[in-house]
């Protein structure tokens, strides 16, 4: 019995069989004991207990998610309300709320949590459907893909043990086995640091804010359009989506212009990690490396999906291949680049693992998730911890209620 194939086996064998012992036997009773299909009330008998059959089949399922799901809600809320003594809990009411919203950590949290939901959902997906637009188009896109894909298998953990060693810094007099400080330790001033340093990443910047206020534009543009979608459920959401997009743009803007006004300490390693605000773009990385490949899939499908013959008029027309991924492709898959958005919004509003293995929350690259993991485990403040789980389902349930919607939408 110490065996553990066998110890699987026996698992295997139990859960099969008692699935199946569950749904006989209790069929069984269904239609013998509670509705038999005999005497003069036969015909309603069926019919009831054709109604009730149907939550036997679900009864598992919901029993699961509500054990599994359901019930940890309720006592992370009840947890959140109450102080842990000795002996047990005592009522403390949003004493908690109160005391994790004075904490200079939590609303550290907060900042960086809000940074990585701009940028990388926005820097994913923007990279996710260029890959997936030029990779249809070259003889070994299918090769390319599934190296862009091939991320999506890697573990966050793995990910991050990767591009630890990628911002590894060694002494100067020594060689550098982190690739950032290899390629650091090149630039000397002069026209390559200028080239590679600042005109670079600032096109880089610059174009991805355009891209980002170009699908605002088009996430936008229903609410003046005559024909255009005027829900008012999904106001809330596009006005969010309009004040993250303006502060990415303020945002790539303001460091592009950073790069020209920047006084670069060449010739030293970088402590990429320890640097504040930017060691947070160099955690997002990480993220947008494994999510790129995801976006890409879904995308490289709906852009498959969008009919020849709009592609072919707009050519007759003499539209140029710009004005056909732009004017013709994207408003076409929209549905589909909001889907894939919100998606990795999710990974994003959980994201942990990255933070916790490269950093730990420190040199201001706090998220909620590692703050909330820091008080449960480390602080042993379960009322503080349960609060921040709280404020995570809260940033969670929005998105997830418009994705409901929009699958829906999709349906009819």
């Amino acid at each position: 019995m110490d065996n553990p194939a066998i110890q699987g086996l026996i698992t295997i064998i139990v859960g099969v069989g008692g699935c199946i012992g569950y749904f006989y036997f209790s069929n069984q009773i269904l239609d013998k004991v509670i509705f038999p299909a005999r005497g003069e009330n036969a015909g309603r008998n069926i019919n009831r207990a054709n109604m009730v059959r149907p939550w036997l089949f679900l009864f598992p399922a919901i029993f699961a998610l509500g054990l599994y799901l359901g019930y940890p809600v309720f006592e992370t809320l009840r947890l959140s309300l109450t102080d842990r003594v000795p002996g047990g809990y005592e009522w403390a009411g949003l004493s908690n709320y109160s005391q994790m919203f004075s904490e200079p950590k939590f609303w550290e949290a907060i900042r960086n949590n809000m940074l990585w939901l701009i940028i990388v959902p926005a820097v994913s997906t923007g990279f996710g459907l260029l890959a997936a637009q030029l990779t249809d188009r070259i003889s070994w896109g299918n090769v390319a893909k599934s190296l862009i894909f091939m991320p999506m298998a890697i573990s966050l953990v793995g990910a991050s043990v990767i591009f630890k060693l990628i911002y590894d810094a060694r002494p100067a007099d020594t060689a550098q086995i982190g690739v950032m400080n290899a390629v650091w330790m090149q630039f000397e001033g002069g026209i390559g640091s200028i080239l590679f340093l600042q005109l670079l990443p600032s096109l880089i910047l610059l174009c991805f804010a355009t891209f980002v206020a170009y699908f605002g534009y088009v996430f936008l543009r229903p609410m003046w359009q005559r024909d255009g979608d005027h829900s008012a459920a999904l106001l809330p959401l596009r006005i969010l989506v309009a004040v993250a997009a303006v502060l990415l743009v303020w945002e790539c803007a303001s460091s592009a212009l950073g790069l020209w006004t920047a006084s670069f300490p060449y010739g030293e390693p970088q402590q990429w990690l320890t640097i504040p605000f930017w060691n947070s773009f160099l955690l997002m990385v990480v993220l947008i490396w494994i999510q790129t490949g995801f976006a890409m899939v879904i995308l490289s499908a709906a852009l498959r999906g969008i009919p020849e013959e709009t592609v072919e008029a707009a050519i007759v027309d003499g539209a140029n291949p710009f004005q056909i991924f732009f004017k013709i492709k994207v408003p076409q898959i929209i549905g589909t680049i909001v889907v894939v958005w919100t998606t990795i919004t999710l990974t994003v509003l959980k994201v942990f693992d990255i933070v916790f293995a490269m950093t730990n929350g420190q040199w201001e690259t706090q998220v909620l998730a590692n703050y909330m993991y820091d008080k449960l485990f480390r602080a042993n403040d379960w009322g503080v911890g349960s609060a921040s789980a709280i404020i995570i389902m809260l940033m969670v349930m929005p998105i997830l209620v418009w994705n409901v919607y929009n699958v829906r939408k999709e349906m009819r």
